[in-house]
């Protein structure tokens, strides 16, 4: 072997090494943001396979009402609060981690007691079970919040194995709470029973990372990631904001068993959602990886990231549709008839969301916020266009398959404007002009 053989050699094995070291590194990443999202996931299963089966289609839709409202208010958190601690905070100086890690679960927190006395006082105003259910949501509503936010900032210092023993805590809270919620039988005592895990949760949060939460600075966080906060805010309040729409909407249109259904159905696509959300926990910062180390191979990244999680949505669907009814009415109770109608066309909504998914991931990588931003809101417009105007030809069946055509549309957006960001950022070279 000639020294350029030798020299080549020995090039290729630290790179490969490296190489498999950055894979074990994602692996690791990839597997605690699943097994956080799995306790979390868990934990809102059992919420809703409780109030499923204590109090029957109506009051679950009732406090379907409640839930997709927490889902809304949420977002409002994460775009302001926690988005921005995730991109500019993830990987410093644990001292510049802890300051902004005060001021953004502080801003998260005072979001939560703004948002949640205007929770209590509409809900006080409306009166009847809807409205106490929202009177609930308001007083849990900062114990929620705070509880979320702590699950981010350890992720961006790099220790989802903390985020994962919160929701864990959270968890085992939430036992003794759903018992004493059971013996009760009402909306309201699920809703206090889900915030005060929550609850236990937050506060076991603050000794875990050793910070209390400043909301006396928010002001000054939002004030200052103003950029990034304001963007984020207007995507996930779209996004979000949608599902509510519609869950109202349904429930105008058909009724509030018809939201009760569709949560049912969506009860059970949540094993595989569990795996949706917790990838989403990472997807972003390794398309941003792959961005920097093979720009070349973000389009396939982001094209075997969408597609494994449509096929895998695809093959939970279809084994739902072989569970036989018995095996249904127990995990469901009465809200069973109506989810299993349902299976189909959601389960077509959650792949066409998971294809989407990879492109999303892409357009972050690439801080195309303008194309990501026109995206989501096309997406949502679809969305609540398809869910409503399905529930008025269809019923409640009608708006499912309205909601799959939507958002199998928008994911063929997301991918569009993938495509022409990423030309932008590698325009094709001009063909040489031959002179003759």
């Amino acid at each position: 072997m000639n020294t350029e053989e030798q020299q080549t050699t020995a090039s290729a094995a630290p790179a490969g090494g490296r190489r498999r070291t950055a894979q074990r590194a994602m692996v690791g990443r990839l597997s605690w943001g699943l097994a956080d999202q799995a306790a979390s996931s868990i934990s809102n299963f059992v919420v809703g396979i409780y109030v499923a089966r204590s109090l029957g289609v109506a009051a679950f839709g009732v406090f379907s009402l409640a839930w997709v409202t927490y889902g809304v208010v949420l977002n409002v958190s994460r775009g302001l609060a926690t988005d921005p601690l995730v991109v500019r905070f993830s990987s410093v100086p644990s001292a510049s981690w802890r300051a902004a890690v005060a001021r953004s679960s502080g801003t998260a927190l005072g979001l939560g007691t703004a948002l949640g006395a205007t929770c209590l006082v509409g809900g006080l105003a409306l009166g009847g079970s809807v409205g106490t259910a929202f009177a609930c949501l308001g007083v849990v509503l900062p114990a929620l919040l705070l509880q979320d936010a702590w699950r981010f900032a350890f992720f961006a210092a790099g220790t989802g194995r903390k985020a994962f023993v919160n929701d864990v805590v959270c968890g085992v809270a939430l036992v003794p709470a759903m018992v004493v919620a059971t013996h009760v039988g009402s909306v309201a005592a699920f809703v206090l029973a889900w915030g005060a895990s929550a609850a236990v949760a937050a506060a076991y949060g603050c000794l875990q990372s050793g910070i209390r939460p400043r909301p006396s600075l928010a002001r000054g966080w939002l004030r200052a990631q103003r950029d990034l906060g304001y963007r984020y805010l207007v995507e996930n309040v779209a996004l979000s904001g949608a599902s509510q729409l519609r869950a109202y909407g349904l429930g105008a249109i058909v009724g509030v068993g018809a939201v009760g259904a569709v949560r049912g159905a969506e009860l059970l696509m949540g094993p595989f959602l569990a795996v949706l959300m917790g990838l989403s926990l990472v997807t972003v910062p390794e398309a941003a990886r792959v961005l920097r180390r093979a720009p070349h191979r973000l389009g396939p990244f982001c094209l075997l990231l969408g597609g494994g999680q449509a096929a895998g949505a695809l093959l939970w669907g279809g084994a739902l549709l072989l569970v036989p009814d018995r095996l249904g009415a127990l995990v469901l109770g009465g809200v069973w008839p109506s989810a299993a109608q349902l299976i189909v066309p959601i389960t077509l909504g959650v792949a066409g969301a998971g294809l989407g998914t990879g492109a999303a991931a892409g357009l972050r990588a690439l801080a195309a916020a303008r194309r990501s931003l026109r995206c989501q809101l096309f997406a949502s417009a679809c969305y609540v266009g398809g869910g409503l105007g399905g529930a008025v030809a269809a019923g409640t069946v009608g708006s499912a398959w309205g909601v799959a055509a939507a958002t199998v549309s928008g994911s063929a957006v997301w991918w569009l404007q993938l495509r022409s960001a990423l030309r932008e950022r590698h325009p094709s070279p001009s063909p040489e002009v031959r002179t003759p």
